[in-house]
């Protein structure tokens, strides 16, 4: 059994171009999150892991200043599924399971309304198995509420619409794939825009 793919699909939520809100500024956790962000792009292992082991540490480094910041949480959970998956899939990335989803709730029991978060969380819902604790519907439900809260979330709607798909839903999936390749053209968002065009194209849509 694959038990690290639902680990990207995870992570790559979490530095999507939007604006972090957090109690401190420029704080432990804002630099946490920077050195989440900084791991992803960098190209060779040593740096990647260099950049996610300080973002642990500043994250840690939040918590101990206070132990109630949702964003400190998050920008843990960020660093924790990077380095988890940081050599492919892998049992750690199983391992790592029980610690995210910890960091992911704390995050929503902290801050009921973080788009992030809650994200990350619909989308682990939906693409885990159900013996990991998978529930579609709840977490589809997740991700209709991120679009409320944030109408330019480019990964829910695509997530949304694979799950529209396989309803027989084409017309809501496409429609919900071609606002999200909307969204990421006007943010020029490369990687964004490639991954709605893939969706486009499963969906059999000429875009």
């Amino acid at each position: 059994m694959r038990v690290g793919w639902f680990v990207p699909a995870l992570v790559a939520l979490v530095l999507s171009g939007q604006a972090y809100a957090t109690e401190a500024g420029r704080g432990p956790a804002a630099q946490s999150l920077v050195e989440c962000k900084e791991g992803r792009i960098a190209r060779d292992r040593a740096t990647r892991e260099r950049h996610f082991t300080a973002g642990i540490e500043l994250a840690e480094r939040a918590l101990r200043l206070n132990a109630a910041s949702a964003d400190a949480h998050f920008a843990r959970f960020c660093n924790r599924g990077e380095l988890a998956r940081i050599d492919g899939e892998s049992i750690a990335a199983l391992v790592a399971l029980s610690g995210l989803m910890a960091d992911l709730d704390r995050t929503l029991e902290l801050a009921p309304n973080h788009s992030e978060a809650l994200a990350a969380k619909g989308i682990m819902l939906i693409r885990l198995p159900r013996l990991f604790g998978g529930d579609t519907a709840k977490g589809e439900a997740m991700l209709r509420r991120v679009l409320v809260l944030d109408p330019e979330a480019v990964s829910s709607r695509l997530v949304l619409a694979e799950c529209c798909e396989r309803r027989g839903e084409r017309d809501e999936a496409l429609g919900l794939a071609r606002r999200a390749l909307e969204i990421a053209t006007a943010q020029g968002r490369s990687d964004k825009i490639a991954e709605a065009q893939a969706t486009l194209a499963k969906l059999g849509n000429e875009h």
